[in-house]
């Protein structure tokens, strides 16, 4: 075990020599991996072939590697939207094809032992349009019976075909997942899928177990108390549960959240170290020294999180001054063409999700709001023509004086901007600062002095995420 672990470091520190550069953040489209695998073809163990294509006539390719008797497959973006595991899958192909390192005796071991069989992008329509379904409006997760996606019948035939000893089904969740009611952040959730409604364990999902155990191990070195175990209620329709019941044993690593790893690069890294360990482990039989107990060990996923959670802060209802906490999520939204040629994928719309007593809730990032009143953001005195008004203000200044909102005439819906400033679409501020759904723009004040200015859900010249204080358009 101890060697095992003593591995995972060394591939952790070596993970940059095999990162595949040309993934800088997570919302790649088909057409930039296409290069890559025609690239691979040929190079080392590795040879790419197309299995099949999608709704829409994109190809979804299969890269091999190994000769051993011991079938693998593995898979990413069943979801278009959940890419991390695919940029790790990547990393893995540079570290099959390298040599003359430390780890030519690990490379031996797996590739004399399994024949992988790895499909990086099962949903290229979805990862077009950076969405979780296909183009059918399928979730193809939940397809597994009926069919009716060619993305599904796909995996199924892989199955069926070539009959793997192990399946990595590998997913992202919502990174507002906790670690059972610890409050830390869930990086990595694993699942041994159950095959029935009892939740039995047979041989084949107690390997999933023995292997996860091994994975779990290695990983909390490195994200010590945040990895979570998936609730195994069974799914009858999901790809996971079924392929467990056809006799492959099925891992299914989900990738969560890690403090402002936004593109979620850390994440790719652990997703590298856990693949390669459970990969060591199948090669070398190493799983079958773990114990089922230690699985069931590994605490639940909480949806215990949010984003943001400001604590005890006062508000003022009817003339009283009553203390509540604050619940604010940020949520992502495709940028525009221009924004995307700059550079910027994305945009955050926050919302306040709940309000009131949230002691049993955490915070990725929290604020103790004790002595602080919460009111209303003010709204810049003159109407703008235009937002390229907005350049000829300080933003920063006027936030100051708790200036932060800003009437525009002539104004998208969707428009957002770099600067820390809130556009009112329609002129006003709601008239209360703090209800559920808003988008959060407001002051945190002890007495006449501004403490905290909050636009969509950041904190003005905070630390909280600087890189991110994006505005807010209220209708």
């Amino acid at each position: 075990m101890t060697q095992a672990q003593d591995m995972a470091r060394r591939l952790h520190d070596a993970h940059d020599t095999f990162k595949e550069k040309t993934f800088t953040h997570r919302r790649f489209k088909h057409r930039d991996i296409v290069p890559l695998l025609n690239a691979l073809n040929g190079q080392g163990p590795l040879t790419v072939a197309q299995a099949g294509e999608s709704l829409e006539k994109r190809a979804i390719y299969k890269v091999q590697a190994g000769t051993g008797s011991t079938p693998i497959l593995l898979w990413s973006q069943m979801h278009g939207d959940e890419a991390t595991a695919t940029m790790a899958l990547f990393d893995l192909f540079n570290f099959l094809k390298a040599s003359g390192d430390e780890f030519d005796a690990l490379r031996q071991r797996i590739l004399t032992t399994t024949t992988l069989h790895v499909v990086p992008m099962l949903n290229p329509d979805g990862a077009e349009r950076f969405q979780r379904r296909t183009a059918t409006d399928i979730d193809m997760n939940r397809d597994a019976l009926r069919l009716q996606t060619p993305e599904g019948n796909l995996l199924k035939t892989l199955q069926q075909t070539l009959k793997p000893l192990v399946g990595f089904n590998l997913h992202d969740q919502n990174p507002r997942y906790s670690v059972g009611k610890t409050g830390k952040q869930a990086v990595l959730s694993f699942l041994a899928t159950a095959y029935d409604e009892d939740r039995n364990v047979n041989d084949v999902r107690q390997r999933s177990m023995q292997l996860i155990v091994g994975m779990n191990r290695v990983l909390q070195q490195f994200v010590p108390g945040q990895v979570a175990r998936y609730d195994d209620e069974f799914e009858p329709r999901a790809f996971g549960d079924n392929i467990q019941k056809w006799g492959t044993t099925l891992i299914l690593i989900e990738s969560g959240g890690y403090k402002y790893d936004t593109e979620k690069m850390t994440i790719r890294r652990l997703n590298f170290v856990a693949i390669l360990t459970a990969l060591a482990s199948i090669a070398e039989e190493t799983y079958k020294q773990e114990r089922v107990e230690d699985y069931a060990a590994i605490p639940e996923n909480g949806r215990a999180l949010f984003d943001l959670l400001i604590r005890n802060a006062t508000i003022v209802r009817e003339g009283r001054n009553i203390t509540v906490d604050i619940g604010i999520n940020r949520y992502e939204e495709k940028a525009d063409s221009v924004a995307q040629k700059k550079g910027r994928m994305f945009w955050y719309r926050s919302k306040i999700e709940d309000i009131g007593d949230l002691s049993t809730f955490g915070g990725l990032d929290e604020i103790d709001a004790t002595g602080l009143t919460l009111t209303s953001a003010r709204v810049y005195a003159d109407t703008l023509d235009s937002v390229n008004d907005l350049r000829g203000l300080v933003p920063s200044k006027l936030a100051e004086q708790g200036i932060t909102a800003f009437k525009v005439r002539q104004l998208k819906k969707d428009y957002f901007s770099e600067a820390p400033v809130h556009v009112l679409y329609e002129g006003k501020l709601p008239a209360r600062p703090l209800e559920i759904g808003q988008i959060p723009t407001f002051l945190l004040k002890r007495g006449n002095r501004i403490q905290y200015n909050f636009v969509n859900g950041f904190p003005v010249g905070g630390q909280i995420n600087p890189t991110m204080t994006v505005n807010g358009v209220s209708e």
